[in-house]
């Protein structure tokens, strides 16, 4: 196995065990911590809406841990960071697992769950960044967008893991996942993580930072020179981290809501099944990147998503479940095509010096943004119209045409090896 698949591996079975974990807490988020930490609320909507508010914690936390292990990355190497954020999101998730609720220790227990996902957050921050360097910068020449889709399919893969443990748990019933079910995917993390230590920690650094100039302070760097290209960066992700939850932790709790009040059990399962086919498509799409442009394929699907947005909401009081199940996959499909290509199409708008540090800041930025709040504004925005689908359908048109714009007129870097510099374009 050479170095390029062996990165490419290690990038997919480690962002596949950090998402694992950032979706428990999702799916736990939309469909139990209401109640669990919660229960004093003076709505359900409300509850649902704090349930959330500690979801975002993670996400506005991605870009202090992008900060901070970007410019670990991109000074002492990205191998290193990616280990110690493994470390972190594992522990993190484990110990949620063991965490009282609220009516064993009262309001200590929502404390204790946001500083969690706080810790969550920062790993994931420096993840996502180091992995997709990891696999884009081992790969060679015309085929950086296909073996950066190895990092992308940790996130379809992390999701059906996620979804398919809280299916399986609810199938003791409710009150079994209420009591002691939802533990369960928190606590099995702790396995995962030795997993993907053990196979992370056979990678060999990338070839690019080995060479690059080690000087200087990563993020004044990346403000000085770079700054245009961060803001594109965080245009340029609405859909692919926005619209992605959106179409699955906002929907699930839409979905199984009173406006709707579709099966719980029939929603996780579709969702499950469009992880799946998110983990099918992934590399295809990648693959179309490499052959007509990862840019011009991620502004194709983007239109598509657009398109989708009114029937998949439509079909979800249908009670038809080969219905949903289509849309959900069809759905999942054209929103991978938003996702796939992203790490190559990141890496190469920052110069490798900064690389690290610039896509996590972008990445993590558009997180905190749009990952964090797209729930939490498309819940009120729905429950302010009586219910209605049709505000968090135009949310997710309006992210569609800002990452259009945004991916048109984005910068480019080429790193042209053996040559010690890097071309700007």
């Amino acid at each position: 196995m050479n170095r390029a698949t062996r990165a490419a591996g290690a990038a997919f079975v480690g962002t596949t065990i950090e998402w694992y974990d950032f979706y428990v807490y999702a799916t736990a988020a939309a469909l139990l911590f209401d109640d669990l930490f919660f229960p004093n609320a003076s709505s359900p909507t409300v509850a649902l809406m704090a349930s959330f508010a500690t979801y975002a914690v993670g996400f506005f936390a991605r870009p202090l841990g992008g900060i901070v292990f970007g410019h670990f990355g991109d000074r002492v190497g990205r191998k290193s960071a990616l280990v110690v954020t493994l470390l972190m999101m594992g522990a993190a998730t484990f110990v949620v697992g063991l965490l009282p609720t609220y009516d064993s220790i009262g309001a200590l227990a929502p404390v204790l769950l946001v500083l969690l996902r706080f810790v969550q957050g920062l790993a994931v921050g420096g993840e996502w960044g180091g992995a997709a360097l990891m696999a884009v910068e081992h790969a060679p020449e015309g085929r950086k967008t296909f073996y950066g889709g190895f990092a992308q399919l940790g996130n379809p893969a992390g999701a059906l893991l996620a979804t398919g443990a809280f299916s399986l748990m609810s199938l003791f019933g409710e009150q079994a996942l209420q009591s002691w079910g939802w533990r369960v995917p928190f606590i099995v993390s702790a396995v995962l993580v030795l997993v993907g230590l053990f196979i992370r920690l056979r990678v060999e650094e990338s070839p690019v930072f080995e060479r690059t100039d080690k000087t200087g302070v990563p993020i004044k760097e990346v403000f000085r020179t770079s700054w245009r290209a961060v803001l594109l960066g965080v245009g340029t992700l609405p859909v692919a981290i926005g619209g992605y939850y959106i179409l699955t932790t906002f929907l699930l709790s839409y979905a199984t809501g009173p406006s709707v009040g579709a099966s719980e059990q029939l929603i996780l399962n579709g969702l499950s099944f469009a992880s799946f086919v998110e983990l099918v498509a992934t590399l295809g799409i990648a693959w179309l990147g490499d052959r007509f442009g990862s840019r011009k394929v991620a502004i194709v699907f983007l239109v598509l998503t657009a398109v989708l947005a009114v029937p998949q909401f439509a079909v979800l009081g249908s009670g038809n479940a080969v219905l949903i199940f289509a849309l959900l996959g069809l759905m999942r499909l054209v929103t991978s095509g938003t996702y796939g290509p992203m790490a190559a199409i990141l890496a190469e708008m920052f110069p490798p010096q900064v690389r690290y540090t610039g896509i996590s800041l972008a990445y993590q930025g558009a997180g905190a943004i749009f990952g964090g709040l797209s729930p939490l504004v498309a819940t009120a925005l729905v429950a302010a119209y009586g219910g209605a689908a049709w505000p968090a359908v135009a949310l997710l048109v309006g992210m569609c045409v800002l990452s259009v714009i945004c991916l048109a007129v984005a910068p480019r870097h080429r790193d042209r090896l053996p040559a010690p510099s890097v071309v700007s374009e």
